[in-house]
């Protein structure tokens, strides 16, 4: 079966009354695709948030996660032309190694939005926004973080198949609040690196999901930040009994722009969900 995996934005209410344009943004790819065995290979995600405050944010959001995704599907471009890859690699890369592959990844992202800046007259935090991205084997995953928003994993292979019914999520990292309420830090903060938080989990991930913070209130318990798992397990089922859910998006869409998670949240929602099955 291998990877399956979507990607979805929904705009926020806020967003529809103040005729903004959705600033979120989330996208996911299977690296360097050749051959349906690949599907069973490395799989790279990324979500943003562009700044409410930002006037262009939405165009950064979508920069910033083109660029990282391009960066981190090209690494794996590059390790197969030399007769290698990342899902060959002996053990999971070092919390070191893979935060050299993400800063490279969040520096060039920086460097698109200062050019696309730049070309119209705007200035980099007119496009600020925060940044998820993962890379992921059936072995391993790395991830990385720098502002708010969440990523929950669960790993190993149920004894049957479909969604275990204990099934244990995991938050990565507790998003960055920063010093005052309402606040985090953005890609193009100059503090940006030093705020990156980086994760490797060296078992098999089943089941991934990176979302922007207008989830947070309904996918996490606040008070310690742990993982509703009411939240995630039906998303995991939805993916198991989904052959193709790129294309099959109904389930999703509707549970983004559903009324009732409009009553709990009025802002932008973007979900990245992948799910490996051996």
């Amino acid at each position: 079966m291998g990877w399956r995996a979507i990607a979805r934005s929904a705009i926020g209410t806020r967003h529809q009354e103040q005729q903004q344009p959705c600033q979120d943004y989330g996208a996911v790819v299977v690296a360097a695709p050749r051959a349906e065995r690949d599907r069973h290979g490395v799989i790279v995600g990324a979500v943003a948030d562009g700044a409410g405050s930002a006037r262009h944010s939405d165009i950064g959001a979508k920069l910033a996660v083109a660029t990282t995704l391009r960066y981190l599907a090209g690494s794996e471009a590059w390790l197969q032309k030399r007769q290698r890859s990342w899902q060959r690699w002996p053990q999971a890369p070092s919390a070191e190694l893979m935060r050299r592959v993400f800063t490279k990844a969040v520096v060039r992202s920086q460097t698109q939005i200062a050019q696309r800046a730049n070309a119209q007259g705007w200035e980099p935090d007119d496009l600020a926004c925060t940044l998820l991205a993962f890379l992921a084997t059936p072995d391993w995953l790395a991830a990385m973080q720098i502002g708010d928003g969440f990523m929950v994993m669960s790993y190993g292979q149920p004894e049957v198949s479909g969604v275990p019914a204990n099934a244990d999520y995991q938050l990565l990292f507790r998003p960055d609040r920063g010093e005052f309420a309402n606040q985090t830090t953005f890609i193009t903060a100059a503090n940006a690196l030093a705020t990156m938080q980086v994760a490797v989990v060296g078992q098999p991930p089943r089941f991934i999901a990176a979302a922007t913070d207008g989830l947070e209130r309904v996918a996490l318990r606040l008070k310690d930040w742990a993982p509703f798992a009411p939240f995630f397990s039906p998303l995991e089922e939805y993916l198991w009994e989904t052959p193709h859910p790129e294309a099959d998006d109904a389930y999703l869409i509707s549970f983004l722009t559903s009324e009732r998670l409009n009553q709990k949240t009025d802002d932008d929602k973007t979900l990245v969900l992948c799910r490996y099955e051996a």
